[in-house]
């Protein structure tokens, strides 16, 4: 089965999207969230600010640009995980590999390095709006997780319990972003108690 190819137009859509999510990420970096304006990024990419609004419905959407993706990648790491692993593995997997990770174009061509994500979290860590931001984009996965995991369960809809796992997923970034928090020991103890449960000690 062949792969439509996107036209002309779209693909011209796609490069101005992305010439935009690039201007917006060095100008944050560089000058931080509160001292670029979204004329200077629409300056920068060679576009009026008509146009950035277009394409993103916000200052904030700008840094967010893989939204889309990231919720196919997420369900998928349910969906598409191997044989004999179950749906918690796949998601903690998916997590320690993906999330603590800044933008994949933050690295240009190449893999970002430590001194990029420490940039990158420095950005979130210092911008309150950035941070809410993230926190409601996450959410929004909530219910697409929850019905992938369901589906997967072979539930004809989410149980309880898959919506409880679902939403204590999609809310796994902004913990893991808190200052004095280690993200891989927070992300293996959250999948420990989802696995087996919490027993209340003292």
């Amino acid at each position: 089965m062949s792969t439509a190819v996107p036209g002309r137009r779209e693909r011209k859509k796609a490069a101005t999207r992305r010439a935009l999510a690039d201007a917006a990420l060095e100008l944050f970096l560089d000058r931080g969230f509160d001292g670029v304006t979204v004329a200077e990024i629409a300056d920068a990419a060679d576009v009026s600010v008509t146009t950035l609004f277009k394409h993103f419905p916000s200052k904030e959407a700008l840094l967010f640009d893989e939204d889309g993706d990231r919720e196919a990648d997420l369900t998928g790491a349910v969906t598409g995980r191997a044989d004999g692993e179950t749906v918690l593995d796949a998601l903690h997997r998916w997590f320690v590999g993906r999330l603590v990770a800044p933008p994949r174009r933050l690295g240009g061509r190449g893999t970002p390095t430590a001194e990029d994500m420490e940039r990158f979290g420095e950005l979130l860590g210092s911008t309150p709006s950035l941070r809410e931001y993230g926190r409601r984009m996450w959410a929004r996965h909530e219910d697409a997780l929850a019905d992938a995991i369901a589906a997967e369960v072979g539930e004809s809809d989410p149980s309880p319990a898959v919506r409880a796992i679902a939403n204590i997923v999609v809310h796994l970034p902004a913990l893991l972003r808190r200052d004095g928090v280690d993200p891989r020991e927070q992300l293996d103890a959250t999948f420990a108690l989802l696995r087996d449960g919490w027993a209340e000690h003292g």
